[in-house]
């Protein structure tokens, strides 16, 4: 009941650990909201909750209301609010040393009693892998993923595994929006050339191979990752970024194929 008003329920996957997942969450947020629609972000990284911090949340904390839990909200205007394990915590530094069915219980926890109330989009922020974390999202939700966005670095070692969440996607009827290729080079602050660190193209090659749409192709901006760290959005501390373009054409895309379902 509590995600009856949700239009859109959006997974971000990836096969792979530090390619990106919970930034372009929170980037995609953001140009949403900024496009004029209500988000939320789910964090079901139990073990490693980072979107607090990217959202400068991380002395919130959540109180209940009749309907369940109630999300932190991360604006002025209430257009972005975020759910995260990080917000029950003693201190940001407690690990979380649990095995998995208590994982499992808290995420259906965070699907069924929290009130998110009537929102556009719903983004949830996975771990790495295709284990207990991704499949209680899925069996939660019972049908109500309207898609996934696939993020994966260039180099054919991080491509080999989003193929492997690629499968987990079809075996579990989640439809998939497309891939996104993030750190696709790196923008210098600078001069604003783009150097190939991590060669490129390795995204849009799988988005060609198995005939999805490739979304974006995102570069290293260290601009992109001081934003992160502390809790700025990109759009309104650096307008002129190279990164500005990609992430906004990002979240254009994620809302077009939403749209077209």
């Amino acid at each position: 009941d509590n995600l009856s008003s949700v239009k859109n329920v959006i997974l971000v996957l990836s096969g792979k650990g530090g390619v990106g997942k919970s930034t372009l969450s929170v980037q995609i947020a953001l140009g949403l909201v900024h496009a004029g629609k209500t988000v939320g972000i789910l964090d079901t990284d139990v073990c490693g909750p980072s979107i607090p911090k990217m959202l400068n949340l991380e002395n919130a904390s959540i109180y209940q209301c009749d309907q369940g839990w109630v999300p932190v909200f991360a604006t002025d205007d209430k257009k972005l609010c975020a759910m995260s394990i990080a917000f029950m915590l003693g201190s940001k530094d407690e690990p979380v040393i649990w095995r998995g069915p208590k994982k499992t219980a808290m995420i259906k926890q965070f699907l069924t009693d929290v009130h998110w109330g009537e929102m556009d989009y719903l983004i949830i922020d996975t771990p790495p892998g295709t284990s207990d974390e991704h499949l209680s999202v899925v069996q939660n939700l019972k049908g109500r993923v309207t898609g996934a966005i696939l993020v994966t670095t260039p180099q054919a070692v991080a491509v080999s595994d989003v193929r492997r969440e690629l499968t987990f996607c079809w075996k579990t009827s989640i439809p998939v929006l497309g891939v996104v290729e993030n750190m696709s080079g790196y923008v210098c602050p600078h001069c604003s050339e783009c150097s190939l660190i991590f060669s490129q193209g390795g995204g849009e090659e799988l988005a060609k191979q198995e005939n999805l749409r490739f979304l974006a192709r995102i570069p290293l901006d260290p601009n992109l990752a001081n934003c992160c760290e502390t809790g700025r959005n990109l759009i309104d501390v650096f307008p002129d970024s190279a990164t500005l373009k990609p992430m906004m054409e990002l979240q254009v895309q994620t809302d077009y194929c939403c749209k077209s379902r």
